[in-house]
């Protein structure tokens, strides 16, 4: 049995990016899917510490809270930098992230139809941080921190692909972040992870068809 298993919606949603670093890093895992239906009988939903998903099971050890389980991954796995101050920037990379993860969620779900518009268009205040970053660290070549992959990439990466369905061409005026998703994207277990038919038959945001 995997040592790893996934309690989460039918969908992408905040568990993409735990599963594109667990392809990437040859890891297999478990899906518990948790149907709508199910969830509102509400009885799974009074077992979770929060009263949310997804929730992690790594062995016998439980976590709740999707950067908890990205920074757990990330220690486990060797992916929070080389040192305290890169782990410090992944750090900070991940709350940036987080706060435009927020956002976004936000916008699908109570302002898609009225918000769009605008929300494109201020998306580049948005991505430029990440863009600034790139260009920081070896010029962009690399990874958002340091010479070594991290949870903060797969995090961002996993922003990035659903943008760009969300807004197409949204990183065409951002060549390292264009970059970057290409060369990410490219890894060979990642990619084969990318054109799944699990990864490309789940729902990006849920209930929200885009």
């Amino acid at each position: 049995m995997p040592p790893y298993i996934i309690v989460y919606f039918p969908a992408q949603g905040r568990c993409e990016a735990m599963r594109m670093l667990l392809a990437d890093q040859g890891q297999s895992w478990k899906e518990e899917v948790v149907t709508k239906e199910t969830w509102l009988q509400g009885s799974l939903k009074a077992t979770c510490l929060y009263g949310q998903l997804p929730k992690f099971q790594d062995g016998d050890f439980t976590l709740y809270q999707s950067n908890a389980i990205l920074r757990h991954l990330g220690r486990s796995l060797g992916l929070y930098g080389k040192d305290q101050r890169e782990a410090a920037l992944v750090d900070m990379v991940n709350d940036g992230l987080e706060d435009f993860r927020n956002l976004c969620s936000h916008f699908i779900r109570h302002n898609y139809e009225e918000g769009k518009a605008q929300y494109v268009q201020e998306l580049p205040v948005h991505l430029k941080p990440f863009e600034t970053l790139l260009s920081q660290n070896q010029r962009g070549q690399a990874f958002i921190v340091g010479d070594q992959i991290s949870f903060a990439d797969y995090n961002l990466l996993d922003l990035l692909l659903k943008h760009q369905v969300l807004a197409p061409g949204c990183l065409d005026s951002f060549p390292l972040l264009s970059a970057y998703v290409a060369r990410l994207s490219a890894r060979p277990k990642l990619k084969a992870f990318l054109a799944s038919p699990e990864h490309v038959n789940r729902p990006i945001f849920g209930a929200r068809k885009i």
